[in-house]
């Protein structure tokens, strides 16, 4: 069996690289005419993240069954001895986990993993990516066509949804590990499935050109034996496809030694860029400046000579083997990778928690993974991190790329927002002593501080109520998070934040401010203040737009060394508006100066803050369509000053989108008469096995529904059973439109129709623009039987 990437590693010394390339062939490369790298796109210019999303557990769904990836028997629940883990997840942000067999986290909740396979898991993982500014996702897909091809076709139209729903990019990169017939099936699989997601706008373009990644030709393991010919052929037939196209190559690529096989170079430099592998190579800073120095620039080098935009694989660094230097060996490798001169760069990996190399959100203590089982936490070194921390650095190194930020050797990202309370717990609310003004029947204030983001605290009566938090000691605060369970509808409330040191005297840290809980950004909201000393925390809300009453699921305190106010960073520049849809806004904005550092921006809506971007680009999303809307941005330094705010540019969003899905479902009809128990409600309950069928000998007959409101029609499908049983019959039918249910015009007809078993017994009538509430078909022939018959009657809004 072919080896993972994480354990395909050099069995030589990374000095004994060099050893086939002299001084005068790297002088040579370096003095040809280099040519012009490839403007911004999708990938050049951009941090992408590789996506593997091959979670699963039983019940998600997935048809391949069992916990994929999860365990190494996937038919048994993980546990300490049946296991891929090496870094646990943090879970707190996902709605549906699955409990495995592992001993309880270390805070005595139930462990659980999440499943990729479901939509809510892969839609918070994009959320994170917009949130820290990754702008593409590398959709990894092995070998589709064994038992894991339909749950890797799935995820593929998972992805599309998410990054569509956020406003990222992504692509597919096949990896040709053990694909034995790759040369044929990848031609195959790109023609008949992957080539239609580029019809998506979320789908990566470089140079106008859909990317395609193939990761794997030249490796020299078992795993990927080819020679270089089929490789080669491979690629030129997707240039010919008119693909912009990657190639996921070895680390010694441009010198064919340890791990690349020789005389691949024709294949390598065939790619419009290169991107070779690191995982596993290195855990050291000095190992990281070692490739910088003997292998990173004479590879940029070779590939400006060559007119190829080199993206370089960056990682976080091995969590499990103690790689990461609490994030130092992360910047090292991104500062070097951005010096370098790299077009772009790939991050290893988004998700990989069975590999250790994961930027997603992971268990920040011992607390949160399993207890006994020595799965190292970010804190694994003595120093406390918050579960995103790698996220942020991410955040930050996508700045440094993109000019944002300058060039810098040293880490700018705190491994806790504000410092960080030091070693331990990083929420300081998380279990504390709660009071509040009421509560409504079983929804107490500790429920905002059990971890669980499904139960939650109501006030009860007329508001204003409050909430309120003891942290057990006086505490630097600068931050609470607030949340409400993700499936909840968007509402805004009007928050007041107060403190106090003994708990009878309160004073205001934030004035009434209204915050959106939007589902698109998963029902949450930070609020970010100038650091206040306090141990009582108190939030009072006086208004909720969804709800009756004060409403909170999870109430979280961080916070760190009282910082001095200082000077308030300058203002943001040039807010403008990038993209709209029916239901988001894209916004961008020049980044604003401070004396310490600006640390994020705050957009607002009006005098609601919608979100908190530590870039300077933004998409609002969950808004309503052909609706005005005008937003403004603030920036927040290390002390959390706040700046003024940027100009305000107001918008209207797009009208909505014509329904794409068979209005006619499920809904009221009515006909001219049936016999037995074929009545009109089977052609609108989604079984096309189940049917309407008119008196016998006795037409016209006819079939309608009602479409609950008057709406625009372009198309009527008609069914009947798809069994051969029902041989190819004609029917004659005239289609009639209604906005009373009393007049009705003919829309489309009369017309023979034809419902053949061997084109599934489907029929299509396409209507000219038609606004209808009731649908009608009226049949006055059919060739295979004396009476009208219908098994489905679906109406679209689409042509």
């Amino acid at each position: 069996m072919a080896v993972s990437r994480r354990r395909f590693m050099s069995s030589v010394v990374a000095g004994s690289a060099l050893a086939a390339v002299s001084t005068s062939e790297l002088l040579a490369a370096a003095a040809r005419p280099a040519y012009a790298a490839s403007p911004p796109g999708d990938v050049v210019g951009k941090i992408s993240v590789g996506y593997q999303g091959w979670f699963s557990a039983p019940g998600d769904g997935a048809p391949i069954g069992g916990w994929w990836h999860w365990s190494r028997d996937r038919f048994q629940s993980p546990s300490p001895s049946n296991t891929t883990i090496v870094s646990w997840p943090d879970n707190r942000e996902y709605t549906r986990t699955y409990n495995t067999a592992y001993p309880n986290l270390g805070n005595g909740q139930p462990a659980a993993l999440f499943s990729s396979y479901d939509q809510q898991t892969v839609d918070t993982h994009f959320r994170w990516m917009q949130e820290h500014n990754c702008d593409t996702a590398a959709l990894q897909r092995f070998n589709p066509f064994g038992d894991e091809g339909p749950t890797r076709d799935a995820m593929a139209v998972k992805v599309r949804s998410a990054a569509e729903r956020f406003g990222r990019k992504f692509y597919i990169m096949y990896d040709v590990t053990s694909w034995t017939n790759f040369q044929s099936e990848l031609k195959t699989d790109w023609t008949t499935k992957m080539s239609a997601l580029t019809a998506s706008p979320a789908y990566a373009r470089q140079n106008g050109k859909p990317v395609v990644c193939i990761w794997g030709f030249g490796f020299n393991d078992s795993g990927r034996p080819f020679p270089p010919a089929p490789c080669l052929e491979v690629i030129n037939w997707f240039k010919a496809q008119g693909c912009y196209v990657i190639g996921g190559v070895p680390t010694y690529w441009r010198t064919g030694v340890n791990d690349s096989r020789p005389g691949f170079l024709d294949v390598y430099h065939a790619f419009n860029m290169i991107s070779p592998w690191m995982v596993g190579r290195t855990g050291t800073l000095d190992g990281l400046d070692w490739f910088y120095n003997n292998v990173n620039v004479p590879d940029q080098a070779d590939c400006n000579a060559h007119g190829i935009d080199y993206q370089p694989c960056v990682m976080p660094g091995d969590l499990s083997s103690g790689h990461r230097y609490h994030g130092d060996f992360y910047w090292r490798h991104l500062y070097n990778m951005i010096r370098v001169g790299a077009q772009g760069l790939y991050v290893s990996m988004f998700d990989e928690y069975n590999e250790g190399n994961q930027i997603a959100k992971t268990a920040e203590t011992a607390a949160w993974v399993p207890a006994g089982t020595g799965i190292r936490a970010l804190d694994e070194d003595g120093t406390a991190c918050s579960s995103d921390y790698y996220l942020r650095i991410t955040a930050d190194g996508g700045r440094m790329l993109k000019g944002q930020l300058a060039l810098t050797p040293v880490r700018p990202t705190q491994p806790v927002v504000g410092g960080g309370p030091g070693p331990g717990p990083i929420n300081l609310a998380a279990g504390k002593p709660t009071t509040a003004s009421s509560q409504n029947g079983p929804y107490p204030p500790g429920n905002a501080v059990d971890g669980n983001p499904s139960t939650y605290w109501e006030s009860s009566g007329s508001l204003p109520q409050w909430f309120q938090v003891d942290l057990g000691a006086a505490a630097g605060v600068n931050r609470v998070v607030l949340r409400l369970p993700t499936g909840w509808e968007s509402r805004t409330q009007t928050i007041t934040v107060q403190g106090s040191t003994n708990g009878s005297t309160f004073s205001t840290v934030v004035g009434p401010t209204g915050y959106l809980f939007n589902p698109g950004t998963g029902n949450t909201v930070t609020v970010n203040f100038a650091t206040a000393n306090l141990r009582y925390l108190r939030l009072t809300v006086s208004a909720n737009t969804g709800w009756p009453a004060a409403q909170f699921s999870q109430v979280e305190v961080y916070g760190g060394v009282i910082s001095e106010p200082g000077t308030p960073p300058s203002a943001p520049g040039g807010l403008n508006v990038t993209a709209k849809t029916a239901t988001s806004v894209s916004l961008a904005w020049t980044a604003s100066v401070d004396d310490i550092g600006v640390t994020g921006y705050q957009v607002r809506q009006g005098g609601t803050v919608v979100g908190s971007p530590s870039g300077t680009s933004y998409t609002v999303n969950g808004l309503s369509p052909a609706t005005a809307y005008s937003f403004s941005v603030v920036a927040l330094d290390g002390a959390n000053n706040v700046s003024s705010p940027s100009n305000t540019v107001s918008v209207t969003t797009d009208a909505a989108p014509p329904p794409t899905t068979n209005l006619a479902a499920n809904r009221p009809t009515a006909e001219s008469g049936h016999v037995q128990v074929y009545g009109s409600s089977n052609v609108v309950d989604g079984n096309p096995n189940t049917y309407w069928e008119s008196p016998s000998n006795a037409f016209p007959q006819w079939v309608q529904v009602d479409l609950g409101t008057a709406t625009p029609v372009r198309r009527v499908v008609l069914k009947l059973p798809p069994s051969s049983a029902w041989a190819t019959r004609n029917q004659t039918v005239t289609v009639q439109g209604s906005t009373n249910g009393s007049t009705f015009t003919s829309v489309a007809g009369p017309s023979s129709v034809t419902f053949n078993p061997a084109s599934g017994n489907t029929a299509t009538v396409p209507l000219p623009a038609t606004t209808a509430r009731y649908v009608r078909v009226v049949f006055t022939a059919n060739t295979g039987w004396p009476a009208a018959q219908l098994s489905e009657l679906e109406v679209y809004a689409t042509v």
